[in-house]
């Protein structure tokens, strides 16, 4: 398959030319030529390096790096129908995992890439701070503001946010997932906030929340499940609010998530919908597929049904 472009993070990876020989030659025994490979920058994190890919009209375009390279150029392909590639780099690989593609074998993940089967999935849109009109408007994303941010797999604002915010690279790199244990550890006893969620113009009862989080899918780093109902090409966000105000009100909240039950517990609710507005006081961290965006008071999440094609396993 000629025209596959590799966007790939070197900040990944101790010895980028080992990886580029990899790439190259499991490209070569997939019966496919090499693809180009090119690198992010610390300014751009693959936006630009994907948006001058697509200039080529490219097969297919590769994320090789974590969660937000995968986003980033997730976000530039949406709307295109150019196949994305998923080739393992980071420490979650959480919308590989969701989707059974190779998250611990860079050989069989680029086999896949170039020799799979194409999958449409959703993706959803975080509007952070938006504008009056963009609350009115039926599609805010449509013409990709700056502050409309895309997600393939969780949004939160809250506790989630401040876990993925406090788990250094550092720290990442030594022990992997578990360093967003230490992270939540330390932001367990961080104060609630007002919160008032509306799903599909319906208003919720305002609570006092600890995190809300809007996911395409359910499976979070470490394998658990907080969203058991979330698929991925549904057409539908998933959204949970934890009010847990307690440690042993937590540790409901861990039993819940860790047990795969699919039932609220009385520090979780749970619902579905296609157009999410979140209003929290005072403002909180947010993040988007793992990366932190600038706190915000007011989010508005919509789905965009099928709008990228993942190149998938055969199997």
């Amino acid at each position: 398959m000629p025209g596959a472009v590799v966007i790939v993070n070197p900040t990944k990876f101790d010895d980028l030319a080992q990886v580029r020989r990899e790439v190259e030659a499991a490209a070569r025994a997939a019966g496919h030529e090499a693809p180009t490979i090119v690198e992010t920058t610390k300014d751009d994190p693959g936006f630009g390096q994907t948006r001058e890919a697509l200039r080529g009209s490219p097969d297919l375009v590769c994320a090789l790096g974590g969660d937000g390279t995968v986003r980033a150029v997730a976000q530039v392909l949406a709307g295109t129908g150019v196949p994305l590639g998923l080739l393992p780099g980071g420490t979650g690989n959480l919308l590989a995992r969701n989707l059974g593609t190779p998250v611990d074998d860079l050989a069989e993940a680029v086999s896949v890439a170039l020799s799979g089967r194409d999958r449409r999935i959703d993706a959803g849109w975080l509007l952070l701070d938006p504008t009056e009109e963009q609350l009115a408007a039926p599609d805010p994303a449509a013409q990709r503001p700056d502050n409309a941010h895309l997600f393939t797999v969780m949004a939160g604002l809250g506790f989630d946010a401040a876990m993925v915010d406090d788990a250094s690279e550092g720290l990442k790199d030594k022990v992997g997932w578990a360093a967003y244990i230490v992270a939540a550890t330390k932001n367990l006893g961080a104060d609630g906030f007002a919160a008032t969620v509306s799903v599909d113009g319906a208003s919720g009862d305002p609570a006092t929340a600890r995190t809300v989080v809007v996911g395409n899918c359910g499976t979070l780093t470490g394998g658990l499940v907080l969203l058991p109902d979330a698929v991925i090409d549904d057409g539908l966000l998933d959204i949970a609010t934890l009010t847990p105000q307690s440690l042993a009100a937590w540790a409901g909240v861990a039993a819940n998530v860790l047990g795969n039950k699919t039932d609220d517990g009385p520090s979780i609710e749970r619902k579905q919908g296609r157009d999410i507005l979140v209003r929290v006081d005072p403002e909180q961290r947010v993040e988007v597929d793992g990366d932190v965006l600038d706190p915000g008071t007011r989010l508005r999440l919509v789905v965009d049904p099928g709008a990228l094609v993942v190149r998938v396993s055969r199997r």
